[in-house]
């Protein structure tokens, strides 16, 4: 895969998503995805310490866990960029300074790592100073335990007080932002956080990239799927761009002689200031669809038929 760059580091144009890891995905199925991905060239993974506490008989940590004795067996793993996020794990919730600070160390431990390759704040906690978000992070980082920062599920008003903040007392600055991003939702992101992230120069890489597993094309009227994400997938089929998304996507796959989820992700590769989509596979048949969007380009004509139908106005 042709590598793009966040900050100083060397990313993949698809990142695999660690949600299932731990999960959906036991740590057998987790270690031979893992291996797939990177086998195919794939060099970034993301993951977050309250993954998957969610779950019954889950705590948050598993999928670090899973990822770090990946990482252990050393070989395809060296090499691969580990992003994870602090700041939703149940025993450490929110960005006080000693919380991010106790939340980072877990990771730490969980990872098997000296170094965090890229941190996010898993959400934003308005309650604490951006000053002391960003300071602490930026210790972090002169202390060697993090190589770059960034944040996920922010508001661009946060957004811009956190950069400008970096950029006047000359900290560690957000180099990505991880946002609700794809086909199903494009309100939140494009506009005015979409040119924040240009006007700094930072790279989106946005989660949630298949819309829950609705963008692989498998959710259709009347259809049953065993998946333990089918009620919010399902729930597209009820939006007046659902039905719509589908059809062009069916028109663009069929065309191109790929999946719907490679489409999906090569629309979502072509936007301006994406860097790399995150995906998750449970199993090695879910991973080729994912990977194959990284060598594929849409045209012109393609982006328009799909930027049409998913387009928030006429919903």
């Amino acid at each position: 895969m042709t590598q793009r760059t966040l900050g100083s580091l060397s990313v993949s144009p698809l990142c695999l998503g660690g949600n299932v890891f731990g999960w959906t995905a036991d740590e057998a199925a987790s270690h031979a995805v893992l291996d797939a991905y990177a086998d195919a060239g794939g060099r970034f993974v993301d993951t977050a310490d309250a993954y998957a506490h969610w779950a019954p008989g889950l705590s948050g940590g598993e999928s670090e866990t899973v990822i770090g004795r990946w990482l252990a067996r050393g070989g395809r793993g060296r090499d691969v960029v580990v992003a994870t996020k602090v700041g939703a794990h149940p025993d450490h919730k929110g960005l006080a300074p000693d919380t991010v600070r106790a939340a980072t160390e877990a990771s730490l431990r969980r990872l098997g790592t000296d170094t965090i390759d890229l941190l996010y704040t898993h959400f934003d906690d308005e309650t604490v100073p951006v000053a002391d978000i960003v300071g602490t992070l930026d210790a972090l980082v002169r202390e060697g335990k993090v190589r770059e920062i960034a944040a996920s599920n922010i508001s661009a008003e946060r957004l811009r007080a956190s950069l400008e903040f970096s950029a006047r007392e000359g900290t560690a600055a957000y180099v990505a932002l991880q946002p609700a991003y794809h086909l199903m939702r494009r309100g939140d992101y494009e506009g005015e956080t979409a040119a924040l992230v240009a006007e700094f120069g930072l790279g989106a890489v946005p989660y949630a990239a298949l819309a829950g597993g609705f963008l692989t094309g498998k959710y259709r009227p009347g259809t049953t799927v065993d998946s333990a994400r089918a009620g919010s997938a399902s729930r597209y089929l009820r939006t007046p761009q659902g039905p719509r998304v589908l059809a062009a996507l069916d028109a663009v796959a069929a065309d191109r002689g790929v999946a719907h989820a490679t489409v999906a992700l090569a629309w979502l590769a072509a936007r301006p200031t994406v860097v790399a989509p995150i995906a998750s596979a449970r199993s090695l048949e879910q991973l080729p669809p994912l990977l194959a969007a990284a060598e594929l380009d849409l045209t012109a004509d393609e982006i328009a038929a799909l930027d049409t139908a998913s387009a928030p106005d006429e919903a």
